[in-house]
């Protein structure tokens, strides 16, 4: 009998056990979810407020701050934010100087890409601002990203390259993109050699040809190395176009590379 209630009191320990272990996984998974079906604001460092009206406006002083229904809340305090125009992140933590700005997020997956995008007032509508510049463009380093509710990180191959290393098909693509960052980038000193030469034969050229004559020195009209500047420069502006296109088509390796991760 002594066994039996034994055994019955250990079971019951260990359900107990079991039963806050369970409610603790519940407790953290809630915190780190969030229901983008409604508007919400998630704050820092981990809380999220739900509303039904959420509006972003400057206030009398001319700093923003964001109206949660009746609630005023200083936008240094939001992380993101969720209403009928779509999710947006607070950019603020790299911007150089701090300034409060917001990111849209233009693609959703295991790693999230957000764009910069800029707050404009709409007409008839004095408490609201609305994003403008909202087209899309090809994916390139002045963006952001994220995992889940993470902070932002911007879009570079150090960042990429640690967050994508369980993924070797995303990591070979970026490979390829700082190879092709990398090509641009020797492109773009010959460019600039080609220039540089360029520019200092005009100036040796500025002067005149002189030529010998029975009446002494005489000058020609002809300037030095006018035509060899000329050319030089001219090679150097079509490196520096021939640069910035092999970085151009290097960066869509990132959008494969987010694609690639993602599925």
């Amino acid at each position: 009998m002594k066994f039996v209630c034994n055994r019955i009191h250990t079971n019951v320990t260990d359900m107990k056990k079991l039963f806050l272990i369970v409610m603790a996984c519940y407790g953290l998974n809630a915190r780190s979810q969030v229901s983008e079906s409604r508007n919400f604001l998630h704050l820092y460092p981990d809380s999220t407020v739900y509303a039904n009206r959420i509006r972003l406006r400057p206030d009398l002083s001319g700093n923003w701050l964001v109206r949660a229904d009746y609630r005023r809340i200083p936008v240094e305090r939001i992380k993101f934010f969720n209403n009928e125009d779509g999710f947006f992140a607070n950019t603020r933590k790299l911007n150089f100087f701090g300034e409060v700005s917001f990111a849209e997020r233009i693609i959703e997956g295991r790693i999230n890409l957000y764009q910069q995008v800029i707050y404009n007032p709409v007409p008839f509508e004095a408490d609201y601002y609305r994003f403008r510049d909202r087209t899309s463009k090809a994916i390139n380093t002045k963006m952001f990203y994220n995992k889940g509710l993470t902070d932002l990180k911007k879009v570079n191959y150090r960042n990429l390259k640690a967050d994508m290393a369980d993924n070797q098909k995303s990591i070979d693509l970026l490979e390829n993109y700082r190879k092709s960052i990398r090509t641009g980038n020797i492109i773009y000193v010959a460019a600039g050699a080609a220039v540089v030469a360029g520019a200092i034969n005009l100036f040796a050229g500025s002067g005149f040809n002189h030529t010998g004559s029975a009446f002494g020195r005489m000058s020609s009209y002809g300037p030095k190395g006018y035509t060899e500047g000329v050319l030089l420069m001219g090679l150097g502006g079509v490196l520096g176009l021939g640069g910035y296109l092999v970085q151009a088509s290097g960066s869509k390796y990132i959008e494969r590379a987010i694609e690639t991760y993602n599925r």
